[in-house]
């Protein structure tokens, strides 16, 4: 489930990046967060939970509801980073957030520290930093060091997404909980949307834009899915680092279809982030 949440979340990032080009980044999320919503609706008719709704726990629909809020935050900073920014610079520092959930992992969850996955979080947090390279200086530092910031802050709001849903997750069947953290993030995003008054740009966005994005959302919601039915029966110290795998998939779809240029770093990063997370599949 692990894996398949890491290949669709790569898929993700490349279909995102084509579909926001010239669109507003947070009315691209909710347009996004449409097409999960639904997703996750029709995931919850086919197993017969809709009717279970209204019998979660107080404290399991609290965590849930912060776990939607942090992704909501996560989203927003995340696409306005691969706007402005390179997605094979931007992605290493959104997933550095597995070192984050792993250290969270042991400090909220109890979960035990091992040796294969202080060494495997190691290597990645490594391969991260390989990946991202040095920033180089130019007369816009500001506008460059920007979308590094954003990227990081998408890192930090990941990991508590991942403690707050494994602690909310516990007595919830994993697509009710999918379905309800993607009702808290479209109101998230479509109140961004309308406080900004970026609405009224739904109507210059472009066929293949609305195309692209809602096949992002669509490998959203599959990855989403997949993602929250492994921590709903695994350790979330295993399952984040293996999802995260995506930021391999990520650059080799980067080199691709983007026609982004490879460097040494970015070989020598992935192969780095890949002995890491065979690590702790072990």
């Amino acid at each position: 489930m692990a894996l398949l949440a890491a290949i669709f979340a790569a898929l993700t990032g490349i279909l995102a990046k084509i579909g926001i080009k010239n669109v507003n980044s947070n009315l691209a999320t909710a347009i996004r967060t449409i097409v999960v919503l639904i997703m996750a609706f029709l995931m919850v008719l086919v197993s017969n939970q809709l009717e279970n709704i209204f019998l979660i726990n107080m404290k399991s629909l609290v965590y849930i509801i912060l776990s939607g809020i942090t992704t909501g935050l996560s989203w927003l900073c995340y696409f306005k980073a691969i706007q402005i920014g390179d997605v094979s610079k931007v992605v290493p520092i959104d997933k550095s957030s597995v070192v984050m959930t792993i250290l969270f992992s042991f400090i909220i969850l109890g979960e035990p520290v091992t040796a294969m996955v202080v060494i495997g979080g190691t290597l990645i947090t490594i391969g991260t930093f390989v990946l991202i390279g040095r920033i180089k200086k130019n007369s816009d530092t500001s506008y460059s060091n920007s979308y590094i910031f954003l990227a990081f802050l998408s890192a930090v709001f990941a990991a508590l997404t991942a403690i707050l849903a494994k602690i909310g997750i516990e007595d919830v069947d994993s697509n009710m909980a999918t379905f309800i953290r993607t009702i808290v993030i479209i109101i998230f995003a479509w109140g961004i949307v309308f406080f900004q008054r970026t609405h009224t740009q739904m109507k210059t966005i472009s066929r293949k834009s609305y195309i692209f994005l809602i096949l992002s959302g669509m490998a959203t919601g599959l990855s989403w899915l997949c993602f929250f039915a492994a921590i709903s029966v695994g350790k979330v110290s295993i399952v984040a680092p293996i999802d995260k795998f995506s930021v391999v998939i990520t650059m080799i779809l980067s080199v691709i279809i983007l026609k982004e240029k490879p460097t040494k770093n970015t070989i020598f990063g992935c192969l780095i982030i890949t002995i890491g997370t065979i690590l702790l599949l072990f």
